[in-house]
């Protein structure tokens, strides 16, 4: 067995105090998020959704958040995949954030519903053509016998296509998650990290709460 112990690592480069921010907790999202598009390396976007399986099992997935506003966060998905799947079965989902670098993690606890037809196709049409034919080749979540299947798969669309206008499937779109639910944490030392967390009331103001670390 290994023992990891001995891993350790000090917080100490950010403070989250209740007199620095502001009451919506979606405005804490933007900046937090634009300050990770400044110092963090690779995908800032990628978040771990969290869904409970038909199975009745919780998974955690790594999927790359593609727009946030007021209303939510959306992502794209296969509907048909197993996450689509347990997600149209389940609405309630967790997405979380952790940004190393800064020392932070969001976690958002949200329930899901799918994007308009507009917003799917709006989003598809924005892809490049390989990701196209990609969401259209893969049967998400399905066995398959071996790689050379699903590369036989693509250049058979390929030639098929050539020179078409490629649509977006049906089962393919996005999910919007509304929060009602986020917890903002920041790393500190001599792990008496700041927690802060809102909590969505029925007028949509935000309660906000301060959590033992």
């Amino acid at each position: 067995m290994k023992d990891l112990s001995d891993y350790r690592k000090s917080y100490e480069k950010s403070e989250l105090l209740e007199n620095t921010i502001p009451e919506d907790a979606i405005q804490l999202f933007h900046k937090w998020f634009y300050e990770a598009e400044e110092q963090e390396d690779g995908e800032v976007n990628a978040m771990t959704v969290s869904s409970i399986g038909l199975d009745g099992f919780p998974k955690s997935r790594v999927v790359l958040l593609k727009k946030f506003n007021e209303e939510g966060f959306i992502f794209y998905t296969n509907y048909n995949s197993e996450k689509g799947k347990a997600i149209q079965q389940n609405p309630n989902i967790c997405l979380s954030f952790f940004w190393p670098i800064l020392e932070r993690q969001v976690i958002i606890k949200g329930i899901a519903e799918k994007t308009t037809a507009v917003v799917s196709d709006n989003y598809f049409d924005s892809r490049p053509e390989g990701s196209k034919l990609g969401a259209i080749v893969s049967n998400q979540s399905e066995v398959i016998p071996s790689r050379e299947f699903l590369d036989e798969k693509l250049k058979t669309l390929e030639t098929e296509l050539s020179g078409s206008e490629i649509k977006r499937p049906e089962n393919w779109g996005g999910f919007l998650v509304k929060p009602v639910e986020v917890e903002f944490w920041q790393g500190r030392a001599n792990r008496l990290h700041d927690r802060i967390r809102y909590q969505l009331n029925e007028d949509f103001s935000w309660k906000i709460e301060r959590l033992s670390p």
